[in-house]
């Protein structure tokens, strides 16, 4: 466990380091805002899109939180053992919450931008800008969780 230990230290940002543990900071931070600048008006539930968004980020943030608990534990009480069971579980959980949020970042910026173009009529200006805000939330959210999952890719082997 000691080699294991000293192999997560060498790789920054890798499961149970402070650099993952501000990565977990991170996406919880992003993905609450980006469900947050979402739920504020009632009418995001007229598109699939925003409706998508909002799902995954209820996902995202459980995730973050649970795994940011872990790490905060690793760091500060300056032990975690390292099994690759563990570690191919949080792989899989990252590369998959990290594509449900690119796909509901991506589709929610072109809906707000769509309705944007159609004018006034389908969304006030205030409103989309609030959702094109939730699209660069969640943009930023999934930026996090691609480099958290590809940190713990590169620690897989070494376990």
């Amino acid at each position: 466990m000691l080699l294991c230990y000293v192999m997560m230290e060498e790789l920054p940002g890798a499961f149970g380091t402070s650099a993952s543990l501000a990565l977990r900071l991170g996406q919880t931070v992003f993905s609450s805002a980006s469900l947050l600048f979402m739920c504020l008006d009632v009418g995001f539930y007229s598109y699939t899109a925003f409706c998508y968004l909002v799902t995954v980020m209820g996902l995202v943030i459980p995730w973050s939180i649970t795994l940011l608990v872990i790490d905060a534990y690793s760091v500060f009480i300056q032990y975690l053992p390292i099994h690759r069971r563990l570690i191919m579980i949080i792989l899989f959980g990252d590369m998959v919450l990290s594509y449900l949020s690119l796909a509901a970042a991506c589709s929610t910026a072109s809906i707000a931008e769509l309705l944007l173009e159609a004018g006034g009529s389908h969304c006030p200006p205030k409103l989309c800008g609030r959702y094109q805000l939730s699209a660069a939330m969640a943009f930023l959210s999934w930026f996090l969780s691609s480099a958290s999952c590809l940190f713990n890719f590169w620690l897989y082997p070494s376990l």
